[in-house]
């Protein structure tokens, strides 16, 4: 199942045993959604309960944080420090 709106950040896919998920970038999720008026802090709001948040079955698609673990999106991001 693709997330509807970001073909842009997909980046390529998850694969485990005979299971294959689409994976997207989710800084690039949040520029896409930047690009449609939301501010940074909307955005990331937007990422966290409508699409990271949202379980649409097994098919549900992966988002990857890409750079430096435990760097802050902001938020309530993924990866934020300690």
């Amino acid at each position: 199942m693709y997330a509807e709106g970001f073909d842009d950040a997909l980046i390529g896919v998850v694969r485990r045993f005979d299971k294959t998920w689409p994976l997207y970038d989710y800084r690039k999720c949040l520029d896409v959604l930047m690009e449609a008026n939301l501010s940074r802090e909307q955005a990331v709001d937007y990422m966290e309960t409508h699409v990271i948040g949202a379980y649409v079955g097994s098919g549900t698609p992966c988002f990857a944080v890409m750079g430096v673990p435990g760097e802050r999106e902001g938020g309530g991001g993924p990866g934020e420090r300690e």
